[in-house]
């Protein structure tokens, strides 16, 4: 029986099912930590409890910062698609749609997940990594025994930050990539931009931008508070740092096509 017990321990099947059910745990784990710390930051902004130099220093890194690379992961998505539909779209006869499609698929969704893939590679990831080092050179239990709540401190500020500013980068980044849509298919389907325009407000509803912003408040307030919260659980010195970064990063990728997929069942089937 031992050796037998022995062989199966080190078998690839049970080793695949220790290592799932290890990663199992740790996502059940990080949800609740994160559920736990998203509860107690609503409640305190609820309060009041904000700071304000503080916030308006991480409006200012989680908008104006960022839109350099948002902008430019968000037109260069709009040309790749605009290059390819407009051409087919004006073959077949659907040149008065191309405007349409390409705002109704940047308004929807590429304005607003490509700005939220853009905010976690440049931004989650710095939070993450700002609140792991703080956690194992001990300036967090530093802030605790000052009588200082830190999660109100640390947290605050930056999922405030991401709720308020990420609307705004997505309206700015969907603006430039329709933008880019008209141009790009000027150039390369001779679609005038009249016909492009004309085309684009006919499927563009008020729901539409509701949602989109609704959308974008809640991808910036999801990439703040898993990154922070990945950040603040760190432990183990250096390597611990780059695991809580890694987390942040893959788990706010995961969140927000998640979250991304309940809204399109919730308001567009």
């Amino acid at each position: 029986m031992i050796t037998l017990q022995k062989y199966l321990k080190q078998s690839a099947t049970y080793k695949f099912f220790t290592q799932f059910w290890v990663l199992f745990e740790d996502f059940v784990d990080t949800v609740g930590k994160i559920t736990q710390v998203g509860l107690h930051v609503f409640k305190c902004i609820l309060k009041g409890e904000i700071k304000l130099n503080e916030l308006f220093i991480q409006c200012d890194r989680f908008g104006i910062s960022s839109l350099p690379i948002t902008l430019s992961i968000v037109g260069m998505t709009s040309i790749i698609v605009a290059s390819q539909v407009a051409l087919e779209m004006v073959k077949q006869g659907g040149s008065h749609f191309v405007g349409l499609l390409m705002t109704m698929l940047i308004v929807r969704e590429v304005g607003a997940i490509m700005s939220g893939f853009a905010l976690i590679s440049m931004i989650g990831s710095s939070l993450a990594s700002e609140l792991a080092t703080m956690r194992v050179t001990e300036q967090v239990d530093a802030i605790d025994v000052l009588g200082v709540d830190s999660i109100s401190y640390l947290f605050v500020p930056r999922v405030l930050s991401g709720i308020l500013m990420m609307p705004l980068v997505v309206v700015i980044a969907s603006v430039f990539g329709v933008i880019l849509g008209a141009i790009t298919s000027d150039i390369f389907a001779g679609l005038t931009y009249r016909a492009y325009f004309d085309s684009a407000w006919l499927g563009l509803y008020m729901k539409d931008l509701g949602v989109c912003l609704l959308k974008a408040a809640t991808f910036g307030g999801t990439i703040a508070l898993i990154s922070c919260s990945c950040g603040y659980f760190a432990s183990g010195g250096a390597k611990g740092v780059g695991l809580a970064t890694n987390k942040a990063v893959v788990w706010s990728f995961i969140a927000i096509v998640i979250i991304d997929m309940i809204f399109a069942m919730l308001f567009f089937f």
